[in-house]
């Protein structure tokens, strides 16, 4: 699991509340981390892999949506190796584990191997929130067409720039002066909890506007492609919004309880002894949620796999193909149909406006195919069927 206890922990003078549940059934909680992270690295691979009996269309290049995508799973594929990596060694080698207790110890490597780990973990699970944010940002610019392929370097620089330098000022300040003797108190831990947390808030908060918005984007595009807005283009809509919900509901369920544990440890530790009777409750529910932080915060990467894609079935295709990129942004398209015109003949001129509304017209329909493919469920068969594709 992502959480700031385990950078806290490399600490040697850590506070009661991060002793309390680093130490609570340490090899149950490694044993839950490995497991939920292994089935969903396998799942998540396995959603990703070309399958049998696919007929997809054929793109003519990934646009920028389908990029982030693919960049949120292998965040979690790579987040999920490390949680795996660092439960492994703090199972198999306890002896080597109980150094990073020890205050004037000679041996490094155990204080090197809690902060690594700690570190990678935090870096690509923060990186993930990252690219949430960039992805509710791009789908909302590519229904207003302001947005092309040059924007994912923009977001490339954004979420790892952005995801370095939060991560390596909050353990900074957490590990100030030196990693033997860190500064106790408040004042040094929080601004590393601040940096940890913000890009989860910020997809909480933001992400959901900017669906919305998106959404409501969509519904006007589909009002002017004909001047009319029948069962289909309603449904169609429906269906991106229940898409957004899908994500955004993946999202609370696995990172929920990391806000509900890490307010009840934070509060634990504002108390002069969290081993009063009064205080039984509140341990007991951080013990609790930080189990569940174990189980689902690996689980995350494979139901978002099912939120973007839907099952994608258990006959993986051998044969390595291109895969089908299932949100396809209305830029990548109209560069690879429009950016090299064919030659001007003196018929030209007669069809000029024609072409300029044809052009509107695939602009819209490709935005909306954007946001509305991913599955080959009904839905999928509904989109086809809308008005909105008719001629395409």
């Amino acid at each position: 699991m992502a959480s700031p206890r385990l950078e806290t922990y490399c600490c040697p003078n850590r506070d009661a509340a991060t002793q309390l549940v680093m130490t609570f059934q340490p090899k149950v909680f490694c044993g839950v981390c490995i497991g939920s992270a292994s089935i969903s690295l396998l799942l998540t691979i396995l959603q990703l892999l070309p399958k049998k009996g696919q007929s997809p269309r054929k793109m003519p290049k990934a646009s920028s949506s389908s990029t982030i995508l693919l960049l949120v799973s292998v965040c979690d594929i790579l987040g999920g190796l490390g949680m795996i990596f660092r439960s492994s060694v703090w199972l198999g080698f306890p002896g080597f584990i109980a150094n990073i207790s020890v205050v004037n110890g000679t041996d490094i490597w155990p204080a090197a191997f809690c902060v690594g780990s700690a570190i990678w973990i935090q870096l690509l699970y923060s990186a993930g929130f990252w690219w949430l944010f960039c992805y509710a940002v791009d789908s909302y610019l590519v229904v207003r067409r302001s947005a092309g392929l040059s924007t994912i370097v923009l977001y490339h620089m954004m979420t790892w720039g952005l995801a370095v330098l939060l991560c390596v000022e909050g353990v900074a300040l957490l590990y100030y002066p030196s990693l033997s003797s860190c500064e106790n108190g408040l004042e040094h831990a929080i601004p590393h909890y601040v940096t940890t947390y913000a890009p989860l808030l910020l997809v909480l908060v933001i992400n959901p506007i900017l669906f919305r918005r998106t959404v409501s984007a969509v519904a006007s595009l589909l009002k002017g492609r004909q001047g009319i807005y029948t069962e289909n283009e309603r449904r169609l809509g429906t269906e991106i919004q229940i898409r957004f919900f899908k994500i955004m509901l993946v999202f609370v369920i696995c990172w929920s309880s990391n806000i509900i544990n890490e307010s009840l440890l934070f509060y634990l530790e504002m108390q002069p002894d969290i081993n009063e009777i009064p205080l039984k409750n509140i341990r007991s529910a951080a013990l609790i949620t930080w189990i569940i932080m174990g189980v689902l915060n690996p689980m995350q990467g494979f139901l978002f796999t099912l939120a973007f894609y839907g099952w994608t079935g258990w006959r993986v295709d051998l044969k390595w193909r291109k895969r089908e990129i299932p949100w396809e942004s209305m830029s990548s398209s109209t560069v690879g149909e429009n950016a090299y015109p064919s030659p001007v003949n003196y018929q030209s001129n007669i069809h000029d406006s024609k072409k300029i509304s044809t052009t509107d017209s695939q602009q819209t329909d490709e935005a909306i195919s954007m946001l509305s493919e991913g599955n080959t469920s009904g839905d999928d068969r509904l989109t086809r069927n809308s008005p909105i594709y008719q001629g395409w």
